[in-house]
């Protein structure tokens, strides 16, 4: 049974579910946003007359707004509460994507930073809200988030360049259009606003001092560094794919629907990844599986470019797990949903930096070498690194 602790007046398995509903609806709005760039970011280059690392630049800011404001997203949550503190992300978020489609100059660039910001807050926060009141359910409720937002990315992967095709505003309108997904995830967290917590901003409290900081544990860093290159390898592949597809002589919306098939995909092992989890003593196995299926998808689409679908299922499935295995050692390794924010705040902040790197390097290589081989044949350099990570974070302990 699911229980947790409910505000005045309202009992507590009725919060518990008004909170997962707005959980997984907040959820839907933690990639469209950014997985609906990649078909259409031929356009924006010829609209703006960006250059292939500008654009790079252009998908990796939002990584960067991720890696600068995840270590604020504790701080408010402690000030604020974590309810109104996600509440303020949706404001946010929505301002943010009705501005990066504004025909204004630098526009794209505020809104993108806008959109950054806030969901790097929901990032750093909706774990540490499933630690504070689902303890018990950690992997489950992560894997139903991971996967609802996995298939929402999918479909705005998939219809970005119909929806553009249709408007004469063409790629704005496809960009603008999921600003009613965050009014719909606004107006269901309502009731979440009124929520209160014991201790200084509801979510403080003396017992923070005492507990061990990631940023002095081996454990935090080995976290920190299977998250970051994990997402590293997805913001290439879902800034870039689109792009090395129709290079080969792929159909720009034929190339969506392949990037449609890789996050599908990671929708289903989204959901399969925390029954796994739940029949092995640790986390290693698991973290090894999702190395050696992104590798596999990856270098396939290197050395065996022919069979598209299969390497995208296959990278699909690795990137699908690794995701369910990051959010849920951040409260894994936890003590406590307080400690589980700072985890998750450190992990994002020095991950989503290193991951930023990700869509400017492979553009600039592609800008280099006049071929996607160079790119690609780094790209599984990085993998491999990450599954060592990978296995030293999926030990059984915590940061302490």
């Amino acid at each position: 049974m699911i229980t947790s602790v409910s505000p005045v007046g309202v009992p507590s398995r009725q919060r518990a579910g008004l909170l997962v509903v707005g959980i997984l609806l907040i959820a839907t709005n933690l990639r469209a946003a950014l997985t609906s760039v990649g078909p259409v970011l031929d356009d924006v280059r010829a609209d703006l007359g960006l250059t292939a690392t500008a654009a790079g630049v252009l998908t990796a800011l939002p990584l960067l707004a991720f890696a600068g404001f995840s270590p604020v997203a504790p701080l408010v949550a402690r000030r604020l509460g974590l309810e109104r503190t996600v509440g303020l992300g949706l404001a946010v978020l929505a301002a943010g994507i009705v501005l990066r489609s504004l025909p204004v100059v630098g526009a794209i660039w505020a809104g993108t930073v806008a959109i950054g910001a806030a969901i790097a807050f929901f990032n750093v926060l909706l774990p540490s809200l499933v630690k504070r009141d689902f303890p018990d359910r950690v992997a489950q409720l992560s894997g139903s988030y991971s996967a609802t937002q996995s298939i929402v990315a999918a479909i705005a992967s998939g219809v970005a360049v119909p929806i553009a095709g249709q408007s004469p505003a063409g790629w704005r309108i496809a960009l603008g259009c999921w600003v009613g997904l965050t009014v719909i995830a606004a107006a269901c967290w309502l009731p979440q606003l009124g929520t209160r917590r014991p201790g200084r901003g509801g979510d403080g409290g003396a017992e923070v001092a005492t507990q061990r900081s990631p940023w002095r544990s081996a454990l935090g860093w080995q976290i920190t560094l299977f998250m970051g290159l994990q997402s590293l390898v997805f913001y290439v592949m879902i800034a870039w794919l689109p792009t090395i597809e129709q290079d080969h002589g792929v159909a720009p919306a034929t190339a969506g629907w392949h990037l449609f098939v890789y996050l599908i995909s990671a929708v289903v092992a989204n959901l399969a990844a925390p029954h796994v989890m739940r029949r092995l003593p640790d986390q290693r196995l698991v973290g090894l599986l999702c190395a050696v299926l992104i590798l596999l998808g990856v270098g396939g689409l290197l050395w065996a470019p022919g069979a598209p679908v299969l390497w995208l299922v296959c990278a699909g499935f690795g990137a699908g797990t690794s995701l369910v295995l990051c959010l849920s050692l951040f409260s894994l390794r936890a003590v406590d949903h307080r400690q589980a924010a700072a985890l998750s705040g450190m992990a994002q902040s020095i991950g989503y930096l290193l991951a930023a790197c990700g869509p400017v390097l492979i553009g600039a290589l592609r800008d280099v070498s006049g071929a996607w081989t160079l790119p690609l044949s780094v790209l599984c350099a990085l993998i491999a690194v990450m599954g060592v990570f990978a296995f030293l974070s999926g030990r059984p302990r915590v940061v302490g």
